[in-house]
Parts: C-alpha cells; structure tokens; sequence
C-alpha cells in the first residue's frame, strides 16, 4: 500500500495502525488551549507505546517474567532473610539433636558389649570345669589321626622299597617347568600339568629298583660305595645311607681332582688292610706306604646338575654312577638314571634311604658267604703281592726251620697247587703258619 494515499483517504481522528506507515504531522507550533496539538502528542505516544508493545511480547516469556531483586521493596528483602536465617537455625539445632542421640546410642552400645564380655570372662572357669570332666569321660572314645607325612620318618625307618604311593607322597612325580626340559628325559614324561612336566612313577619306581640291585650287588662284593649330596638338607639322608651300606659320603662341595688327582690330594688319608671278616691283616703297615689311595667303585649322587665335575671324573676313570634325574638335567651324565624330583627333600630321603638299605643286604650277604669260607671279592694288585712275598718269606724260614733240624741243607719245591691253597687260607684268615 502506497503510503501517501493511506495518509489522504484516513480520517484525521483514526490511528493507522500499520508500523510502516507514518502519518504526515503538522509540527507547526499551535497556540495554548488548540486541541489540534494536544491530539497529535496523543497519537505520537500512542505509536510509540504500541511499537514497544509488540517488541515486548515477541520477546520470551521468560525474559519478561524476570525482575531484578534489587526492583523489590525491601520489606520483601528483610522477610527473605529472616527465613533463611530461621531455617539455619533449625538445621543446626537438629543436627546437634542427632550428634547428642547417635553419641548416646554409642555409648549404651558400648555399655552393653562390656558387659556382654564381663558375662563370657565369668563363664571361663564353669566352661573349662566342664571341658576336663568331659575330655577325661571321652578321651578313649573315636580314631585317632595321624599325619600323613613326618619328616625324617624314612630315615629313622628305612623302607626296603618303594611303592608308587610313597613316591606320590614324597612328590617325587613334579618334574621342572616345560620350559627347561630336556629332550633326553622324554620317555619318563608322562604328562604336562600347570606348566610343568609330570614324570612317570612307574618309571622311577623301575629305575630305582635296578639302582637298589646295583648297590647291592657292589656291597656284596665288597666294593665302596660313595653318597653324595650337596644341597641344603640332604646331609642326613646321605649320611644315613651311607652308615647302613657301610660307604662313605659327601655333603660338602667336591674337591676337583680327588679321583683323578687322588695320589696328591688323598695321600695324608689313612688306610686299612681287612681280610674278608673285615679283620685287619697283621703287618701290614709297611704296605700302607705302597698302597694307592682308594677310589670308589660306586658313587650315588642326588643333585648331578651341581656335581657335574664329579661325574666326570668319575666317567674318565671309569667309575660307575647313579643319579637322581630331573626334566632339566642330561640323563647321559650318569650311568644308571632315576627320573625323580630332586628339589624334593622327601624324594631324596626316600631314594637315599631305599639304596641304603639296599647296600646293607648286599654287606649281610657277603658276610654270611664270607663265615662259610666263601670270598666275594678279589684282592688289589698290591696287597696280592704282598701276600705271595710274605709266603715266601715264611717258606723259607720253614725251609731253614726243617734243614737245622736234619742237620742238612736241603731245598724243597712247592707244587703251584699247594701255593694256591696257602693263598686262600691265608685269605681266609686261618693261622696255617
């Protein structure tokens, strides 16, 4: 709509209420009392009431609900505050109501387990009264339970086999982790469990009774047998082993070269000459100074990873070994394998105290043979000699004896049969001459 001819067709009284337009106003000054002026002031805030209006209403409603505080009258402001500082005043005197409850509540509880405990102290006496007179009426009542497992119980009894349950017992199955095995020790595997190697008791308890039959078998023929235990808590067992197969034993680090090098280091050692009642033989110390230091015709170790110096030795002088074989040792190191446990010191009694006893049927059977003349074993080279010179000596003086007597020098010739025969009384131990 043109404005223009919105303003000539409009009655002067009427307002045009479209914001675009504006009316054309006379602002020529009036005299007093015109209503002309009066009329166009009106119309003038009139328009201008309406164009704030509607601003105000396209504005948000919440944005016109609001007003400053500081527009309220202060009679509202003193009566907001005093509320607030009314309902302070009530929170703080209810919590100090609860404070004084919860400590009175705390304090009757506190009474009442004192006295709960004054009661229980009051009833010891009657209870203990009533535990004696019940102990002394019942003690001979039920079973009796024993540990399954004592520690030492096999070297203060020695068993003369092991079965598969001890062995299980004495954890002698726990081989070491997967990852340290050696391949050579696949055939006493029987399973994988949590990482480590689970050995075959089948397996040991076979191998540890051949073992039990070579040290027997050495003990019978009068050889010696050497234990050897190094780790921490393996001295009573070797000890105890050794005293019943009547060997020797070692619970200390080994001295490299006591086998091969034996004639340096073992020559301030004393020695024995015994006949086959394990008697001394008589005027043998001149042939103590001959004699070579003695080495082991069987040696039984319970740790070969920390004895491999030994086992050399022993290899390059041809001494025969038993062993106590893990997962993560070399069964090529010994000569005779028991795939077992050796961080066990319950397998290491029990394998100790099974070749122990062992050896000692082996010194019982040789000694009942030896009573009835019978020799299991063969003298060294160098006490032979020295019996077949002693005999010599002794012919001769015999010899000598007999010609004084005749009043004539004569010799006489032994036959090698009668000398052979000498020999063997003489090994015996019969006073023939």
């Amino acid at each position: 709509m043109d404005p223009r001819w919105c303003s000539q067709f409009l009655p002067q009284n009427r307002e045009c209420t479209d914001p675009r337009i504006e009316r054309k106003v006379d602002r020529t000054p009036t005299p007093a009392g015109d209503g002309r002026g009066n009329s166009t002031s009106t119309m003038i805030i009139r328009n201008t009431g309406v164009r704030h209006g509607r601003r105000a209403l396209a504005a948000p409603v919440v944005r016109t609900l609001l007003r400053p505080i500081s527009m309220l009258p202060k009679s509202a402001l003193t009566s907001a505050t005093t509320a607030t500082a009314t309902a302070d005043d009530v929170n703080t005197k209810d919590a100090e109501l609860r404070d004084a409850l919860s400590a009175a509540m705390s304090y009757k509880r506190k009474r009442e387990e004192a006295d709960q405990l004054k009661a229980e102290l009051a009833k010891i006496p009657q209870n203990f009264n009533q535990f004696v007179h019940i102990q002394k009426h019942t003690k001979g009542l039920g079973s009796t339970v024993k540990s399954r497992y004592e520690a030492g119980v096999h070297l203060r009894d020695p068993p003369a086999d092991a079965t598969l349950e001890m062995l299980l017992a004495a954890q002698a199955h726990m081989g070491a982790n997967t990852s340290l095995w050696n391949p050579a020790n696949a055939r006493y595997i029987y399973g994988v469990r949590d990482g480590i190697h689970i050995i075959s008791l089948e397996s040991t308890a076979a191998h540890l009774r051949r073992a039990a039959r070579v040290v027997e078998e050495v003990a019978y023929g009068g050889g010696l047998v050497l234990f050897v235990g190094t780790r921490e808590g393996q001295k009573q067992a070797v000890v105890k082993a050794a005293q019943l197969a009547e060997g020797c034993h070692l619970f200390q680090r080994w001295v490299p070269g006591t086998i091969t090098n034996r004639d340096m280091i073992l020559r301030a050692q004393s020695l024995r000459v015994v006949d086959m009642l394990d008697r001394d033989v008589e005027g043998a110390d001149e042939l103590l100074g001959e004699l070579r230091p003695v080495k082991p015709d069987l040696v039984v170790c319970m740790n070969p990873m920390e004895n491999y110096v030994l086992l050399d030795e022993c290899g390059q002088a041809s001494v025969p070994t038993i062993g106590v074989v893990d997962t993560d040792a070399d069964p090529t190191w010994v000569t005779y394998q028991i795939p077992a446990n050796d961080d066990s010191l319950r397998t290491t009694e029990l394998i100790a105290a099974v070749l122990g006893r062992a050896g000692e049927r082996g010194q019982k059977r040789r000694r009942a043979d030896a009573s009835q003349g019978i020799c299991t074993w063969e003298e060294s080279d160098g006490v032979r000699h020295y019996r077949i010179k002693k005999l010599d000596e002794q012919r001769k003086a015999m010899e000598e004896k007999m010609a004084r007597e005749d009043g004539e020098v004569k010799e006489e010739v032994i036959h090698p049969g009668d000398l052979r025969e000498q020999l063997g009384r003489q090994a015996i131990g019969e006073a023939a001459y």
